[in-house]
């Protein structure tokens, strides 16, 4: 069992220690605000004076607590970008709805209408906090979907409207009556905000760690909102509410509150990406429920209008004028709802749609790496058989060596006995080089950079390459320049990526009836480049031939993997690959690797005075 270091132990005692000290300056400084606030109220003394400056205070209060929640919307993470813009749109709404209040008290100087149509704005500034706390940004799965997004919230605050309209409206234009205005208001809006209450409550109790505090934080300001709102109207209802009084205090306090707890959610922004934010149960037991849930309140949406309706054409018990209001409401209310509805299944179809391509294109990939985990199987088994035979096939030839030289140096054997012999050693020689090459390229061992030659890598990549070259119709042309610098890196790497090159540019050839595969070495300014061009059919896409499970070979054949591992090959050596249609046809492919004496003096692409050594396998 590992334990955290004594240093881990002193970072994370100073962290909350010195949070822990902001947390109280910042509740000391609020506290001498509100002592400040409060003395000057009781200086100016009811009247004009105290109002004016009541309602302007609270009208860029909320701008504090917007600054401290939007501190936290510029992460990588738009499902938690969008909770928190979307709880700093709440308040920004009960700002403009503040405004409106001060228009009339200060600019105006007479009181709100009792029947006033801007109570709208500060019913509908519930909406975003709801729409937040479906977003759950604690939960680590997939980024919401834009679309989808936009549509929920844009039917859930048609819908919201509409049950506002109907419920409210008729009381301040059908039939005008502030008792039942205020109290059906009223009712409404305290629904929404124990609802709200609710939510956050049941996401504290859910949530562990970082999240579970910031939860805990909202959670307050909200219940404290609501326990403020329901004090002011109460004291509305008495005549002892002006602006500037007690109640007051706690009002502004909610937007402190909201602010402090975007602050310390920006202070705990490495904690909320912790790994263990919420219960396993709840990702697992609800893996879509965003989306399940908004298909549902689409539908309950949708189903809800016949109902009310109904209910305003056969159990409305109020005056024929009502009715026939909330009749037109929910009419005119089906278009939108109907339109937003039949939108969001677009989008959710097509969303569908791509999730079901990308599943085919993963499954086609599992299956390509299916293949491959099975051929390289094969490959392995291949490759320890091959390596026993070329381990029973060195000891004969060390006997051939052996003996080819003793009568090679014989001086009593014939001229031509010697010439024989010294000819059986020269191919025994070849035949042992051929077989270390080949357990070379079988061994699996650990990367090693070294001083390389690159042409002698090309050669032994090219020689496994002409022991399987059966057919006369292809042949391979070695250009390779005589004085190249040296090379850092894996022997064993890089005539893998040489031998896939090889390999793939003599199938191409075959399938158009053979060609020629020539390859050069030279160097170009500060690194060594080599070129494979064939006289092939070309490719396709040379764009995609490095990209995972790309091939253009038969089913069975090929499975896109082997060109990918070569580029990542040369990306760890320091070089760059590339793959491009040659001038006069085939396929070019053109490595580059860094010299490792880039102090000499650069070249073009032909040195002078250097002669190419050719050769030719075929």
């Amino acid at each position: 069992m590992a334990y955290p270091r004594r240093g881990e132990h002193k970072i994370a005692a100073h962290v909350n220690m010195s949070l822990s000290r902001m947390t109280a300056w910042l509740v000391g400084t609020w506290t001498i605000f509100l002592g400040f606030y409060a003395g000057v109220c009781h200086y100016l003394g009811q009247g004009e004076s105290l109002s004016a400056f009541g309602n302007i205070v609270q009208c860029f209060v909320p701008l504090l607590a917007n600054a401290g929640l939007l501190l936290n919307a510029g992460t990588p993470h738009w499902r938690r970008n969008f909770f928190w813009m979307l709880l700093a749109l709440s308040c920004s709404m009960w700002m403009i709805g503040q405004f409106q209040w001060t228009y009339y008290e200060v600019y105006l100087h007479r009181s709100l209408p009792d029947l006033f149509a801007g109570d709208i704005i500060f019913f509908l500034r519930n909406l975003p906090l709801i729409a937040a706390l479906v977003l759950r940004p604690h939960l680590k799965r997939g980024e919401m979907r834009l679309g989808l997004g936009y549509m929920d919230f844009a039917l859930l605050l048609t819908w919201w409207t509409f049950l506002y309209v109907f419920v409210v409206f008729p009381w301040m234009y059908a039939t005008p009556d502030v008792a039942i205005y205020n109290y059906n208001y009223n009712t409404l809006d305290y629904i929404q905000h124990v609802g709200t209450i609710a939510g956050f409550g049941l996401l504290w109790l859910r949530t562990r760690g970082a999240w579970r505090t910031v939860y805990a934080n909202l959670f307050g300001a909200t219940a404290l909102y609501m326990l403020t709102s329901l004090t002011i109207n109460v004291a509305i209802g008495k005549n002892e509410y002006y602006a500037g009084s007690v109640y007051d205090l706690p009002l502004l306090t909610v937007f402190f509150w909201y602010a402090y707890a975007g602050f310390l959610a920006y202070k705990k922004r490495k904690d909320l990406d912790a790994p263990a934010e919420t219960s396993p149960i709840e990702e697992a037991e609800n893996p879509g429920a965003d989306s399940v849930w908004a298909t549902r309140f689409a539908m309950a949406a949708v189903l809800s209008l016949p109902l009310f309706a109904l209910y305003a054409l056969r159990m409305e018990h109020d005056t024929q004028a009502v009715r026939d209001f909330r009749l037109t409401v929910t009419l005119i209310s089906a278009l939108p709802l109907a339109l937003l509805v039949f939108l969001r299944t677009h989008l959710a179809d097509a969303d569908r749609a791509r999730l079901l391509a990308r599943s085919a294109s993963s499954i086609e990939s599992l299956q390509r790496l299916q293949a491959q985990l099975v051929q390289s199987e094969k490959l392995v088994s291949l490759g320890q058989l091959a390596a026993g035979a070329a381990h029973e096939i060195n000891n004969p030839l060390t006997a051939i060596l052996g003996y080819s030289d003793l009568l090679a140096d014989d001086p009593t054997l014939p001229e031509r006995t010697r010439a024989t012999a010294g000819k059986i050693r020269e191919q025994a020689r070849r035949t042992k080089r051929l077989v270390q090459n080949l357990l070379s390229f079988a061994r699996q061992v650990p990367p090693e950079r070294t001083l390389l030659d690159i042409n002698t890598v090309v050669t032994n990549a090219v020689q496994l390459r002409a022991l399987d070259l059966h057919s006369g119709g292809s042949r391979i042309d070695l250009q390779l320049e005589s004085v190249l610098p040296g090379v850092r890196g894996d022997g064993n790497q890089l005539m893998q990526v040489f031998f896939n090159i090889v390999n793939n540019a003599l199938d191409a050839m075959m399938e158009s009836g053979g060609g020629a595969l020539t390859i050069k070495t030279q160097r170009d300014r500060a690194n060594v480049v080599v070129l494979f061009s064939d006289t092939g059919p070309g490719m396709q896409d040379p764009h995609r031939v490095f990209d995972p499970f790309y091939t253009t070979k038969p089913v069975g054949k090929g499975t896109g993997l082997g060109l990918s591992i070569c580029y990542g090959i040369v990306q760890e050596h320091g070089g760059k690959i590339f793959c491009y249609n040659g001038q006069t046809g085939g396929a070019v492919f053109r490595v580059e690797l860094p010299a490792v004496l880039a102090a000499l003096p650069g070249r073009g692409h032909s040195a002078a005075g250097v002669t190419p050594v050719p050769s030719k396998i075929s």
